[in-house]
């Protein structure tokens, strides 16, 4: 039977088992693929897909496979430019500020002596993070110049992408951060995280409770969603003391399980009409 809709995923999680489960509920034919059995041959059209939604949690197999199969003609959600931009932090941040979406202060150093001199010159403490990553890895609080020196160092002998040195600010916030998420032009639900830690993460012992969907909050993700050409994306957000919101983070295939727990919103289901409607 030709599927209506695809899920594409490399790592099966509660999010993709929760789409299959909510295309039985609304007679959507749901085909589920593991991108790593899949091999395109890229001369050919491929066979049906329907409409793709791509939940790859590794983010050159996420790029290359929404590549490849937005070259053969198959609409996939999100399209390769999203898979792009929201992936990169740098991009993420640059596009926000041309959207007019307020982020936290940053600053990009290309190597080890340039990234120390922009600390001394900035002050302490800042955060520094992968250009590309998820889950708060790899993202660590620089407190004085000795730790820099330490945790710089360290990252000049990983592989390229980690020598491209993204510094922010250390926001001053309440305990949490917000995580909204968006399907189209509407925050469908959205939650704080809330943890001791100054890393929110869930992955990282964060803990949910639903959150207040404001007009203020509402018209900045529509704005950090249409930055980075986004269908459905989880817009993070940060209660600054001085800015008040601002963006830090946009997410391409955002994880929602924590988001329907404590918000009872049928976000699966969600999702699935909404890729109908739009490719109908």
């Amino acid at each position: 039977m030709r599927p209506d809709i695809t899920v594409l995923y490399d790592t099966i999680r509660w999010e993709e088992k929760a789409l299959l489960e909510a295309g039985k509920k609304n007679n959507i034919n749901i085909q589920m693929t593991d991108c790593k059995k899949l091999a395109l041959d890229l001369e050919k059209k491929p066979e049906d897909y329907g409409i793709v939604i791509q939940r790859c949690v590794s983010y050159y197999r996420n790029l290359h496979s929404t590549a490849a199969l937005e070259g053969l003609g198959v609409r996939v959600i999100n399209c390769l430019n999203t898979g792009v931009f929201a992936g990169n932090k740098l991009f993420t941040h640059m596009l926000l500020k041309k959207f007019g979406v307020p982020t936290p202060d940053a600053t990009v150093a290309f190597s080890k002596d340039s990234a120390l001199d922009a600390l001394d010159s900035h002050g302490f403490p800042k955060i520094i993070k992968p250009t590309v990553g998820s889950w708060g890895r790899l993202i660590s609080k620089l407190s004085d110049r000795e730790a820099a020196e330490g945790i710089i160092e360290s990252r000049e002998g990983m592989y390229p992408i980690y020598q491209i040195h993204y510094i922010e600010e250390f926001v001053k916030r309440p305990p949490r951060d917000i995580r909204a998420i968006m399907i189209g032009d509407r925050v469908v639900a959205a939650i704080y995280r809330n943890s001791k830690h100054w890393k929110t993460n869930m992955a990282l012992g964060g803990i949910a409770e639903p959150c207040k969907i404001t007009a203020e909050m509402q018209e900045m993700c529509i704005k950090a969603k249409n930055a980075v050409q986004g269908d459905i994306v989880g817009v993070d957000l940060m209660e600054s003391e001085e800015k008040g919101l601002v963006v830090h983070e946009v997410n391409n295939t955002t994880e929602y399980k924590n988001t329907v727990r404590v918000c009872d919103v049928d976000i699966p289901s969600l999702m699935l009409k909404y890729a109908i409607e739009k490719y109908r």
